[in-house]
């Protein structure tokens, strides 16, 4: 069996008009079956929850380590040394996600708590001031941005002065998983500058002894990892720890900022926090889409993904599928949204989720007991990315408590 053809064979789902809205493509791209052949990058297209879940946890068949972009590496070079945790399979993978995990765990986070709750409130009092009237601000430059970008680093343990190269360098990298289009060829300019700045950090001079990047330097003492392991994990860190995190907070923000119900909900029980933010990453997916390929030809419905070809996994698309969710355009705070796939699936799935989730209880709880009502001020502005669906700015008015 070869993969059926169908209406959507000659749309890019990086062009710009797409990235900007997605959900019009992803609707259709359901409609035309389990998989769908996308011939304009000559890949295999997945955008129903049931397939993509399946391929997220099959790892035998639908493989990482040939890159989790449209590159495959086993016929082309990648741009930068692959990452240890998102684009190796077992047996390459299991000693830094062995080591990663505890480090980012729900049980060494709880050491954090206090101090990025506290860090929250201290940054919501000095952007609402000492007046009595609303505050505009922009969600993402004023909260989304600026607090992950205070307090993950300092958790990793690097210096303060250059941070200013995290966002763009791992802007870079999501936009590089895609096809080497305007995105990429616009990030492409200084990105060596931003990836000579973020691997300086991860050496152990420069980390401070207390962090996570310092903890990780001591299992490769422990020889749980190598020496050269090390600063990849590191890296990974700061590849993927950061990005993924702003426009995670800036997904929530908008769904809170409208959905005033929500809102409501949120400052009558602080403790839907986290319900909040994996509702947002559900229902906004700012992670839209992450590769595999094929290690043999896998059957998936009436058709054979042949081996060596590359699949587009569409996890937006999944986390709105009516064949799973129930009203899967509406953000809902009484559903239960813990089966998504925003944050991957099985071996690879994200394995910072529970700091992102801190950053964001932090956050928003320090929102809620300060602030009586959210809303937009102006319409949002998309920034555009291969793989991350992100706001570049978005106005905010924010009335005092």
């Amino acid at each position: 069996m070869t993969a059926t053809l169908h209406p959507l064979t000659d749309t890019d789902p990086f062009s710009a008009e797409i990235l900007a809205d997605p959900l019009p493509f992803q609707a259709a791209l359901r409609d035309a079956g389990p998989v769908t052949h996308l011939a304009r990058h000559d890949l295999y297209g997945m955008g129903r929850y049931a397939e993509v879940h399946a391929a997220l946890v099959d790892w035998q068949r639908f493989c990482s380590g040939a890159g989790v972009g449209l590159v495959n590496f086993r016929t082309e070079e990648p741009w930068r040394p692959p990452s240890l945790l998102l684009e190796t399979d077992p047996p390459h993978h299991d000693a830094p996600r062995r080591v990663l995990a505890p480090i980012l765990g729900p049980r060494a986070l709880r050491r954090l708590r206090d101090r990025w709750f506290a860090a929250a409130e201290e940054h919501v009092d000095a952007l609402l001031g000492g007046g009595r009237g609303p505050v505009d601000v922009d969600g993402m430059a004023d909260l989304a941005e600026s607090f992950p970008l205070r307090v993950f680093p300092d958790a990793v343990g690097i210096p303060r002065e250059g941070r200013e190269h995290l966002l763009p360098y791992g802007d870079h990298l999501f936009n590089a998983f895609g096809p080497a289009n305007w995105l990429v060829e616009a990030g492409a300019v200084h990105v060596a500058e931003h990836a000579a700045w973020v691997n300086a950090q991860c050496t152990r001079q420069v980390l401070a002894d207390d962090g996570f990047g310092a903890a990780i330097w001591a299992a490769a003492d422990r020889g749980d990892i190598t020496a050269e392991q090390a600063p990849l994990i590191v890296r990974s860190l700061l590849s993927a720890g950061v990005d993924t995190t702003v426009h995670g907070l800036g997904a929530v923000l908008r769904a809170l900022a409208t959905h005033p119900e929500a809102w409501a909900a949120l400052r009558e029980r602080p403790d839907l926090a986290r319900v909040a933010f994996d509702e947002a990453v559900r229902w906004e997916s700012p992670v839209q889409t992450f590769f595999r390929t094929a290690e043999v030809d896998v059957p998936i419905g009436g058709t054979v993904v042949p081996e060596g070809a590359k699949i587009l996994m569409f996890l937006g698309s999944a986390n709105r599928d009516p064949r799973h969710w129930d009203d899967p355009d509406r953000f809902d705070l009484t559903r239960d949204p813990s089966g998504h796939v925003g944050f991957g699936m099985g071996l690879h799935q994200c394995v910072g989720q529970h700091v992102a989730r801190l950053e964001a209880a932090a956050l928003l709880s320090a929102l809620a007991a300060r602030v009586s009502r959210i809303e937009p001020s102006a319409e949002p502005i998309r920034h555009l990315n291969n793989t991350m669906r992100a706001f570049a700015s978005q106005p905010l008015r924010l009335y005092r408590a």
